[in-house]
Order: structure tokens, then C-alpha cells, then sequence
């Protein structure tokens, strides 16, 4: 009788029961497996260094193999490469003839100190790791890590800038963070949640093994939960579940380590909130790192329906790292396939051993291809939804989750645009809103926003100089350290202090100490230190040491601070010092500036700033906003006029800019406008303080150093002036290849034509144009970009503006009927007036009874045009108007229009008197191998929007720029008429209203103000 119909479920129930009581009590079943053979080469705190399957070292031993450095992700044990010896990585490399090392960082929550580890700790280690390895193997490495521990990989070569290594190889590891989140979340839901997290959850709390373990399987839950299935179906069978046995166990419960809360918030504020894998500029202990450091090559492994490092995100290297050869060897598997399962072992580890060969000399592995180079908006997603359940689920999960996926991606398109107007609307209207608030009254000033500042986050990133980052505490400690050093030499609210520094962080932290004491800056130009002083009505100066002497030929005390130091104080020393130290130094350091001794000069440096007992009479912060802050200068026909600067103005600008720019801790703003310039001043620091972005100072422009900084800084926006960017982008050297982090371009004064080609080269930023009056009663920002050349429009949260028509050739304002000013019509020139809001310039030209009775306006004095969409166009300023015989020039009108042809690099006009009358002279230069033909300047000139076009117009070799990159007028004035040239002059022939080359006979009759001999002009 056969009873196997009954045995056998008995047998099967029976080896189910022991076989599950194995488990509960071990955890898993026991496979007999032992981990591969290793020799720890170096024990530290931070880390430990396996070498696995150590070589004979004897002489006449096997040559020595090409060593792979594996890094483990924070979350994950370090034995995720020893699984399994057969199939794990460390066992399949050696076996292919690799010399395979792990970096073990260990359980910080069984180390001591260890969840106190931040990202930059794992980075710096990592580095060291590396020294350690090619000391022993004489060889280069080759950099292998699995998500995070690949983005470790790529921050480790940054900061070494590739030195020593053979190439990085990644497996999942994201660069472009936002490109594609897990699950499909909005990038702008991801980065404000991130952002928040890392400040008030993460900063309080660690993760636990456990917790780890069960957010990573919640990733994928249907997979979790049909692998749990799958085993206890097999429960009966030990034999089936053996070979992946090791494997279950390890994603179960044994792979699982604790995670510290300062890393979990360091890599969600920078490499998620802020992106900074792929803008550049993140910290690793204070010093400031890029990917485009790279040039390794790198091999990037791709899960097709890896829904952690998702293809997108994962696909951002090549951007990241345009310096470097990318390759991708995409295969079908989800992310902890990559490394770990019958895939890893037989495509993943072949193709990496093959790849570290074809390194050496071999043949390149099949299935390697180089990455091609994708936009910025590129508009490749994240892994669908449905791929990932096609990856684990039934023909009919697929299907139905297929078409959720799909009405959700509609969904989240079709809102896409709005959601980004709400982030953007939270963001900018606390800021209007506050500055709609300010009167006269009203406490605030640069000092006082900053100390907001570092009261929200003191240690958010503040400054970046010379490759390093110092936070929002130690800036404020280190201006409160300079305010106690002023009222140690006598500084008192409301003296008027000059400055006279380079841009540096020193000259920053002293223009806001000042404010802080509620002293007034008066930032002098180098140009002419005497005359602004003078104006300026300066009692003493601070000056750094490279200034010192030139501030010593004033008969004024000078007091000396910075010395080359991160901010002002010696070089290396700590921001303040410690209790007991200089203003800048560390305790106990000085330096001698070499005086003699009776020089009138103090060094503010040798200031013990806790010796210094406060007055009474000190309360920090109190500018109000009618209160004078700051003095600047700009020349005017070729004078020193200062500009009286309040709280107001300063506030005007600085939020304006910040909600035109949308400025936030994202950003990075790249401070190239000297700070003694109004636009340095008002609008990149401003708005950047304002903002609470990071403030990016350099040693000075020039192109190689522009492009590494904004990719060492991550800069997001740039800061200019009038025809800064043409000495970066017109330079013979310049280049700009790959990807750069660079999404706007914010100043005043840009040419239209150099505005054309920033754009192009930049692509995809855009510039935003401000127009501002020295008092701030109006601010026009052209916030789109759209038009190139426009002043835009009122900044919300700004004052007023009207358009007053005017009559150009009488040089009146036009009134009504009843006796009112009439106002402009579209595309009418008119005088820009603004109702005032806050405190008046004593000097502005106020106009009551204006457009109502007993209304106030103040006039700006500069002449616009409104087209009929409403954006303004600055036409020229009413006192430099060129009134010539045939009508009025407008000298920016002219400048705009013959700016847009491409040969054109810049171009100026203005008056020369000859003959008896006034003539209207435009010089051009012109970008090398550029030419301008007869009819492209007719044309051009023929289409003013308004005015009439100059009489002459000539081409210079090139045009003297001042200190603000703004063209020189006077040098080209007094030469006068240009002489007569055979192809680059020209002359307006008022009968054909084109232009004509300009020959002797006509430049006589110019001259002259007399025809010309008829038969000499023939």
C-alpha cells in the first residue's frame, strides 16, 4: 500500500516546523557559509580598511593587482560585498584577477563619537583610505561605491581632485538628486521637505538600524512582500532556500546599521534641498568642492528600474563632471540588484573586473557606452511607477498601477506650473509684505538683517572665500568682534567712516559692522581717494593693509583690518579668535605692520574684543530707515557726486532683489561688483543677505578664475555691472564647456549686445536688468528677460511710477488742459517720476500738484518710453540729452539699437561741439574679426524707437572702461569729430536718411558748420 499521499504532507509539515523553529531562533537558516579571508591594513576611529584575499608578498610573488576601493552607503554594513563568496563582489573580482579592498565605517552607534559623524567626516576618511591604499599596492585606484557610498566616491575625488585614482565606478548612485526622486516626488515638495527635516528633525534625532532596514524595504513593498511570500512557500525545502539564504538574511536584519543625525542633515540640506552634487560648491570641512574637479574616468551602473538612484538622477554625473570620460552599463535590475543577486554576479561584477582590464590595456567590456550628454532640462523622468511594478508584480497589477501612474503624471504636469508659482509666492511675499510695512520709523539695516540671519540658521553657509565656507555665526561673531574694536577707538553712532578695501570679507564684515554700530559707510573709490573722502565728509578710515599707505596721505586716523586672513583676520585663524584673541586671530597672534611711531594708524587686529566693555550708550542694530547708512560715489560729466544712501534705499533694493531673483538658501550669489559700487552694494550683497544666500567673493575677474569658482561655489547667480562679463566672455581664452550651475545674471547697465551673448554662451540663464534712482523712490527690474535691453517694469513692494510727457527739444514737462502734468502714452518719451514712499533726498527735484492737487512726485530725471505691453525702456538722462539741428539724440536709444548687430562689442554716444553747434557722435567698438556693412547700420539706426539718430559714427580699436566697466566718454569727446576713413566712418546724408562713408569734404563741412566746396566733395 502506498502512503505517501499522506506522508508527504506530514514530512513537508514536519520540515516546515523545524526548519521555521531554526529560523526563529537564529534568525535564518545556517548555510555552513564563511566570509571571505581578509587582512585589516588600518584601524582608526573613523574607519577600518579590509584588504580581502591578501597577496603573497614573498619576492618572486604574482604581480601585483589592480586594487579596487569599495565604500559601502552609511545605511548598509560594509559586508554587503562578502554576501556570499561565490557570487559576492569582493569573491568574483579576485577570482578575475582584481585586487578588491573594503572600507569599513563601521556602526557608529557602537563607536564612540560615532553619531556624531557628519557627511564631510565619511568624505575626508574616504580620502585618507585611498593614501593608505596606493602606498601599499604602488598603484592608482579604482573607486567603487553602491549609492550613497558612490556618492561618497564621487565627493572623495572632488576633494582630491582625482589624485591617485584609476577611475570611479558607481552603482546607483545619484548626482542630479532632483532630476528624479523616489516614488516620483516633486522636486520642489523634496527640496523644502528636505530642507525642513534637516533642521528640525534630523538635527535632534539619529536612525537606527532597524529603522533604516524598514524604510528601504518600504521603497519597494510589493517586492518585500512577495520575497517573504516566496521564502515561506519554501519554508519545507532547505535545500531551495540555501543558495539564497545569505543574501535574505542580510536585506532582513544583519546589512542594517545606524545612521547619524548630522549626516542624515547634512546630505538632505546639501544634496537635496540644494543640489549640490550637480551645482558645485558643497563643504567638506569648510573647504568648498565641485565635481568638475574630475577627470578620472567613470563608469556609472544604471538600474533600469532602480527606483533609488533612479537612470535620471544617476545620469547627472555627466553634467557634474565635464571634464571627465562618463561611460554607463545599464542592466535590468532594481537597486540592491545592482550588487547583490544573480544579475550582480553575472553582469554587474564581469563587466566591472572587465572595465578595471580595458583601464589597464584589454578589451572594453560589452555593454559599456559612453553617457551621452544630456541638458539641464532634460526631460527624462524617474523610473515609472509601472516599471517597477512590471519588475515585481503580475501582468494585472501592472496594467492597473500602469494607468494610476499615467493619470497621476498628467496630473502632476498639468499642476506643475502652478505649484511651482505657490512655492515661489511663499517665498517672496513675507518679503514684500515686510518691506510694505517699513516706514520712517522702522528699525532696519544690512547689520540687522544679518543678525536675523544667523539667528535662523547659524549655521547655514554665509560666506565662501578662497576655497573655504564660513557660517552665519562666525560672520556675526566676527562683525560683533569689529564693533567692539570701533567703540575701542572712539567710533560712535552716526560718525562717517571711510572704506577703503578690497572685496574681500574683511571689507564686507566692516560695512556691516558699521551698520551694526549705526555708523555711516562711505565706500571710496580708489580712483580718487581724496576728493571722495572730502565729499564724503570722512573723519577716519578703514582700510586693509594693501591700501594702508595710500589711506596714510590723508590727514585722517587710519584703522587697518584684514590681513589676508578668511575674514580680515591672519591667515588661518579662526573667525574672532577665541576668548582672549585679536579681532581676527587666533589668541596671542599679531603682525607688524612696519610704522613708524608716530604714525597715526591703529591696528584693529591687536584688539582683544572681550576686553572691551560696552557703553551704555550702544544698542546694536539701531538704524532706522530715514537714516543715513551709506555714502557711494559715481561720476557725473566727469565729477565726483556722492550718493547719500538710508536704511530705506538699501532696503528697497536689498528685498527687491531677493523676490525679483527669488533668492533663497539655495542660492549662491557670486559677488563680482566691487562693494564700494552702489550695485555691489544694494543689489548682489543686498539681495544675497536678504535672501539668505550664500555670498561668494573673489579675488578678482578673470576667466579661468570666473569659470573654476562658479563651479567650486556652485554660484546659481551672478552679480555685474555695466560691461563686466564682456572681460569673461570676449577673453581668447575663455571656454565653457560642459555644464554650469549659473541660473541667472543680475546687475544694471548690461549692453544690449553683451546681454545677447551672455545668454548664448550661458544657456539655459538669463539675465535680470535693475534700474534703480540713488534715493530707491524707483526700482524697475526686468525680471523675465524676454526683452533684452528693457528696464521691465515696478518692482511689487516698490514705490510708484508714472511717465510725465515731455517735450525733449523745449526740454519741458507737458501739461494738460487744467494744468496738470499730462501723462506719457505708450511708446511716448517721458520723465520717470515716483510717488515717494519712506524718507525724501533733500536733493531730489520734488513735484507737488502733479497729476492731482496737492499730490507729491519726484522726479528721477532720467527719460523713459512704456511700450503698450507696460515695460519700460530707458531712453537716456534729461541732462544729457543731444540736442543737435535735426532734433534731439537719445544716447541710450542709440547705444540699444546699434548694440544688436553682432559685430558690434560696445558702443557709446555723445555731444561734441564744432562749427558752432552741437553734434551727435556714436564710437563702436567691435568683437574681433567683426565688420559693420553700410546698410545693417541704416537699418538699424533708421528703426529708433525714439530720437533721431547721431550724426557721425566711427570705429575705435577699443574703448576705456572706469572702475565699474562703464565706457569712458571723455577721452573719445575730446578728440572731437573722427578723421575722415576709408571703411569705419560714417556721416547721417539727412536727404537719403542712410549713412554714408564719411570722407574729407563732409568731416570739413562737419567741422566747419559750412558746405563744402562742391567740386572737393565730388
Amino acid at each position: 500500500m502506498d502512503f505517501s499521499a499522506v506522508t508527504r504532507p506530514v514530512e513537508r509539515l514536519l520540515a516546515t516546523a523545524q526548519n521555521g523553529l531554526e529560523v526563529l531562533r537564529y534568525g535564518g537558516l545556517e548555510t555552513g557559509a564563511v566570509p571571505s579571508p581578509y587582512q585589516l591594513i588600518q584601524s582608526v576611529p573613523m574607519y577600518r580598511l579590509r584588504r580581502y584575499f591578501p597577496p603573497d608578498v614573498r619576492p618572486g610573488a604574482q604581480h601585483p593587482r589592480p586594487p579596487v576601493l569599495m565604500v559601502h552607503p552609511m545605511m548598509m554594513s560594509a559586508d554587503m560585498w562578502d554576501v556570499t563568496r561565490e557570487d559576492g563582489a569582493v569573491g568574483i573580482l579576485h577570482a578575475a584577477g582584481i585586487d578588491p579592498w573594503v572600507i569599513d565605517f563601521g556602526s557608529p552607534d557602537k563607536v564612540e563619537g560615532g553619531m556624531q559623524r557628519n557627511l564631510a567626516d565619511h568624505v575626508v576618511a574616504l580620502s585618507e583610505a585611498i593614501d593608505v591604499v596606493k602606498e601599499v599596492t604602488g598603484r592608482d585606484v579604482h573607486l567603487a561605491g553602491y549609492s550613497q557610498g558612490g556618492m561618497f566616491a564621487y565627493q572623495a575625488a572632488a576633494y582630491r581632485r582625482s589624485k591617485d585614482l584609476a577611475s570611479i565606478i558607481a552603482f546607483g548612485s545619484p548626482v542630479d538628486t532632483l532630476a528624479a526622486l523616489p516614488m516620483n516626488v516633486p522636486a520642489g515638495v523634496a527640496a523644502g521637505a528636505a530642507d525642513f527635516m534637516a533642521d528640525h528633525v534630523f538635527s535632534r534625532i539619529d536612525i537606527p538600524g532597524w529603522l533604516a532596514r524598514t524604510g528601504f524595504q518600504m521603497l519597494d513593498p510589493i517586492k518585500t512582500a512577495q520575497s517573504r511570500l516566496e521564502f515561506l512557500r519554501q519554508l519545507h525545502d532547505r535545500e531551495a532556500l540555501l543558495p539564497r539564504e545569505q543574501q535574505r538574511r542580510f536585506l532582513s536584519s544583519e546589512g542594517w546599521i545606524a545612521w547619524s543625525g548630522p549626516a542624515i542633515s547634512e546630505l538632505l540640506k546639501q544634496f537635496i534641498a540644494h543640489n549640490r552634487m550637480i551645482t558645485g560648491g558643497f563643504s567638506v570641512h569648510g573647504d568648498l568642492v565641485t565635481l568638475s574637479d574630475i577627470d578620472c574616468p567613470i563608469l556609472a551602473v544604471v538600474g533600469e528600474v532602480d527606483d533609488i538612484g533612479q537612470p535620471a538622477a544617476v545620469r547627472g554625473i555627466k553634467r557634474a563632471a565635464p571634464d571627465a570620460d562618463v561611460y554607463e552599463y545599464l542592466i535590468r535590475a532594481g537597486h540592491f540588484g545592482l550588487v547583490v543577486g544573480s544579475k550582480a554576479s553575472t553582469q554587474t561584477w564581469p563587466t566591472v573586473a572587465q572595465w578595471v582590464k580595458w583601464l589597464g590595456g584589454e578589451q572594453m567590456p560589452e555593454g559599456v557606452v559612453p553617457m551621452e550628454a544630456q541638458p539641464a532640462n532634460h526631460p527624462e523622468g524617474g523610473v515609472s511607477f509601472s516599471s517597477r511594478v512590471t519588475h515585481g508584480a503580475t501582468a494585472a497589477t501592472e496594467m492597473a498601477f500602469g494607468v494610476a501612474r499615467s493619470a497621476a503624471d498628467a496630473l502632476v504636469a498639468a499642476n506643475k506650473n502652478a505649484r511651482t508659482l505657490v512655492i515661489e509666492t511663499a517665498r517672496t511675499l513675507p518679503r514684500l509684505a515686510r518691506l510694505g510695512q517699513v516706514n520712517d520709523h522702522t528699525r532696519i539695516s544690512l547689520g540687522r538683517i544679518m543678525s536675523e540671519q544667523s539667528r535662523s540658521a547659524p549655521n547655514g553657509e554665509a560666506l565662501l572665500f578662497d576655497g573655504r565656507v564660513h557660517t552665519y555665526e562666525a560672520v556675526d561673531r566676527r562683525i560683533n568682534n569689529v564693533v567692539r574694536g570701533l567703540i575701542d577707538v572712539g567710533v560712535r553712532q552716526g560718525a562717517r567712516v571711510g572704506v577703503l578695501m578690497d572685496t574681500r570679507p574683511s571689507a564686507l564684515v566692516a560695512i556691516a559692522a558699521l551698520s551694526r554700530l549705526g555708523a555711516v559707510a562711505v565706500l571710496l573709490p580708489e580712483a580718487d581717494v581724496a576728493e571722495a573722502a572730502r565729499l564724503g565728509r570722512v573723519t577716519e578710515i578703514i582700510a586693509d593693509p594693501s591700501h594702508l599707505e595710500v589711506a596714510r596721505q590723508l590727514d585722517m586716523r587710519v584703522l587697518v583690518l584684514g590681513s589676508g586672513g578668511p575674514l580680515g583676520g591672519p591667515s588661518g585663524g579662526p573667525l574672532g579668535g577665541p576668548s582672549g584673541g585679536p579681532l581676527g586671530g587666533p589668541s596671542g597672534e599679531s603682525r607688524d605692520l612696519h610704522l613708524p611711531q608716530d604714525a597715526d594708524v591703529v591696528d584693529m587686529e591687536k584688539i582683544d574684543p572681550d576686553a572691551v566693555e560696552l557703553p551704555g550708550w550702544y544698542r546694536p542694530n539701531p538704524g532706522l530707515a530715514r537714516d543715513l547708512a551709506f555714502v557711494a560715489f559715481s561720476e557725473v560729466g566727469g565729477e565726483l557726486v556722492a550718493r547719500q544712501i538710508t536704511n530705506y534705499r538699501w532696503a528697497l533694493s536689498a528685498f527687491g532683489t531677493a523676490s525679483a531673483a527669488n533668492l533663497g538658501r539655495g542660492d549662491t550669489v557670486y559677488c563680482l561688483t566691487p562693494l564700494h559700487h552702489q550695485s555691489g552694494l544694494l543689489v548682489s550683497l543686498g539681495g544675497a543677505v536678504v535672501g539668505g544666500s550664500r555670498i561668494a567673493l573673489s579675488r578678482g575677474l578673470q576667466p579661468d578664475r570666473f569659470l573654476q569658482e562658479i563651479r567650486q561655489y556652485g554660484v546659481t547667480v551672478v552679480s555685474y555691472t555695466w560691461a563686466m562679463l564682456r572681460e569673461v566672455i570676449d577673453d581668447p581664452s575663455f571656454s565653457l564647456t560642459g555644464s554650469h550651475p549659473v541660473r541667472l545674471f543680475i546687475g544694471s547697465g548690461m549692453p544690449a549686445g553683451l546681454w545677447k551673448r551672455v545668454i548664448d554662451v550661458f544657456e539655459p540663464a538669463h539675465v535680470v536688468e535693475f534700474f534703480a534712482t540713488t534715493d530707491g523712490q524707483a526700482v524697475l527690474a526686468n525680471v523675465s528677460g524676454a526683452k533684452i535691453g528693457s528696464k521691465g517694469r515696478p518692482l511689487p513692494g516698490g514705490g510708484t511710477v508714472a511717465l510725465a510727457a515731455y517735450d525733449a527739444d523745449d526740454d519741458l514737462i507737458l501739461e494738460d488742459e487744467q494744468g496738470f502734468v499730462r501723462k506719457a502714452e505708450a511708446n511716448e518719451v517721458g520723465v520717470l517720476l515716483a510717488h515717494p514712499r519712506g524718507p525724501v533726498d533733500p536733493t531730489a527735484v520734488v513735484k507737488r500738484g502733479v497729476f492731482a492737487p496737492a499730490d507729491t512726485w519726484v522726479s528721477t530725471e532720467f527719460l523713459f518710453r512704456r511700450d503698450e505691453d507696460g515695460d519700460y525702456w530707458l531712453v537716456d538722462n534729461r541732462s544729457a540729452v543731444i540736442r543737435t539741428e535735426r532734433g534731439p539724440v537719445f544716447a541710450t536709444s542709440v547705444n540699444d539699437a546699434v548694440g544688436r548687430l553682432d559685430a558690434v562689442d560696445m558702443s557709446v554716444t555723445y555731444g561734441v561741439e564744432e562749427g558752432g553747434r552741437l553734434l551727435a557722435v556714436t564710437a563702436l567698438a567691435l568683437r574681433p574679426g567683426g565688420s559693420v556693412p553700410t546698410a545693417d547700420l541704416s537699418h538699424a539706426l533708421n528703426e529708433l524707437a525714439a530720437g533721431c539718430p547721431p550724426d557721425v559714427v566711427h570705429v575705435v580699436a577699443d574703448m576705456e572702461l572706469g572702475a565699474s566697466y562703464r565706457p569712458l566718454i571723455a577721452p573719445l569727446r575730446k578728440a572731437g569729430i573722427p578723421k575722415a576713413a576709408r571703411r569705419n566712418c560714417w556721416y547721417f546724408d539727412a536727404d537719403t536718411g542712410t549713412y554714408k562713408k564719411l570722407t574729407a569734404a563732409t568731416r570739413a563741412e562737419l567741422v566747419s558748420g559750412a558746405p563744402a566746396d562742391e567740386s572737393e566733395a565730388r
